[in-house]
């Protein structure tokens, strides 16, 4: 099926929910027409009610592949994807190994991925102390952006950067107009000593705000001095949230996201002796979630994403219950949509905010936005049909993911993902997977002035 139309009484087009018939042919959509509208020996496929929107694109993935393919591959990763509506997902430089810091790592991912993606893919690269000579190299093959830590990792190939380092790359970065991402957390000893390491209050306060706030500022600091790209990932500390907002009305070159976890869970329902919620940052205290959500209802983040970072029991320390001895990351790339949406439901959030938080604001991050995020005719035929309304419980048998370990295991949540496609096919039906492999390779392509990608198949 390369040609078709998909009618909705709610396509999300242009910021709005209109009835519109979408025309796909050959991977894009040919064209859209206002209301329903019928084309003689063309498939009709017509979902009522049922919500049609870009697809998800998911700028911040782990996947692991090749050398941690034991704790998530691209084959189960991208298949997580596409039942969550993930059309598209950015992968972070680690935890792989070799992580992707230059390009021969990075070819050698590319490789791993061969005929195992189900939805597109992109990467990122990275920047660690002795690679400042690869940076321009790994630009040129194609990442979306450079990556780095500014704490340890937590695996010791991928160590944090320092301010001196981060300079001697921003010219590079300015060059090329490429974004820096920072994990944004300065360690320090102004930290508890530690007690109990079961206890998630305890794990809490050896990672404080200031840690995420004192990063910030260096972050801030770099971002100013050299106007470039800076992307602050996953915020967790709302007391960085002034600071960010104020340098944002100096530079349209700051950006921040925050995820699905520190919207959804807060510390104070956290059991001890449950390292499935352990990430880092920290999921903080309710009221510090409340601001995050405050921010997010003020369009003060410029996309989320679900920091997909999982891991195998054992590493996590499921039995024993050790939150320092645990691998930090919370596994949730299946479940974005409908984690944000219930959660945001009952924080005021519309639909018409959530939509473009996880479609056409990343693509415009990405420097996609020509071609994907937008139900547009020309664009990429990635779409995601689901229905707000529907409840459903998330259960062992359905996660997708390598390991089933999620702290979202057994909540209900509402916004059910019916279908899903991938340049103009359709990769799930009915909420099951229906064709493989659809998914395309993207590289970065620094030889255009609209920082359009091209595809690597």
């Amino acid at each position: 099926m390369t040609e078709f139309l998909i009618h909705s009484k709610r396509c999300f087009i242009e910021g709005q929910f209109i009835e519109a018939t979408l025309h796909i042919k050959n991977q894009s959509i040919f064209d859209v027409y206002n209301s329903i509208h019928l084309v003689d020996g063309l498939e009709f496929l017509d979902v009522d009610n049922s919500i049609v929107m870009p697809g998800i694109i998911d700028a911040h993935v782990h996947i692991n592949e090749p050398g941690r393919t034991h704790w998530e591959g691209f084959e189960t990763a991208t298949k997580a994807a596409a039942l969550g509506g993930v059309t598209t997902l950015i992968e972070m430089p680690l935890n792989a190994n070799p992580v992707t810091t230059n390009v021969e790592a990075f070819k050698i991912k590319q490789d791993a991925s061969k005929n195992k993606l189900h939805v597109n893919c992109g990467f990122y690269g990275g920047v660690i102390p002795e690679n400042s000579n690869d940076i321009e190299g790994l630009i040129k093959a194609g990442v979306f952006g450079i990556k780095g830590f500014l704490t340890h990792s937590g695996i010791d190939e991928f160590p944090n950067i320092t301010k001196e380092e981060l300079e001697a790359i921003a010219p590079i970065l300015k060059k090329y107009d490429c974004p820096l991402l920072l994990h944004c957390e300065l360690t320090d000893d102004d930290v508890p000593k530690v007690n109990n390491q079961k206890s998630y209050q305890e794990y809490l306060k050896s990672r404080p705000q200031h840690w995420e706030t004192n990063a910030i500022d260096l972050a801030l600091e770099i971002q100013k001095k050299f106007d470039i790209k800076v992307h602050i990932v996953h915020l967790s500390a709302s007391e960085g949230i002034e600071r960010i907002k104020k340098q944002k009305l100096e530079s349209s070159n700051l950006t921040v996201e925050t995820c699905a976890h520190y919207l959804f869970f807060n510390a104070e329902e956290i059991p001890d002796a449950s390292p499935i919620y352990k990430c880092a940052p920290p999921i903080r205290e309710k009221h510090n979630n409340d601001l995050l959500w405050e921010y997010l209802l003020n369009e003060g983040f410029n996309f989320l994403s679900s920091d997909h970072s999982p891991a195998p029991p054992e590493i996590k320390k499921l039995e024993n219950g050790n939150l320092f001895e645990a691998w930090g990351g919370i596994a949730g790339l299946q479940f974005t949509l409908p984690v944000i949406w219930t959660e945001g439901k009952k924080q005021g959030l519309t639909l018409e905010k959530l939509i473009p938080l996880l479609t056409s604001q990343p693509a415009n991050f990405l420097g996609l936005e020509n071609k994907k995020g937008r139900l547009k005719k020309g664009f990429d035929a990635d779409i995601t049909i689901w229905n707000e309304n529907e409840a459903f419980e998330i259960s062992e048998k359905m996660i997708a993911h390598r390991h089933k370990a999620t702290p979202y295991l057994n909540h209900k949540l509402k916004g059910k993902i019916i279908h899903t496609f991938v340049n103009g096919v359709q990769v799930v039906e009915d909420s099951s997977l229906k064709n493989l492999n659809m998914g395309k390779l993207l590289l970065k392509n620094q030889n255009t002035d609209n920082a359009d990608y091209y595809e690597l198949n």
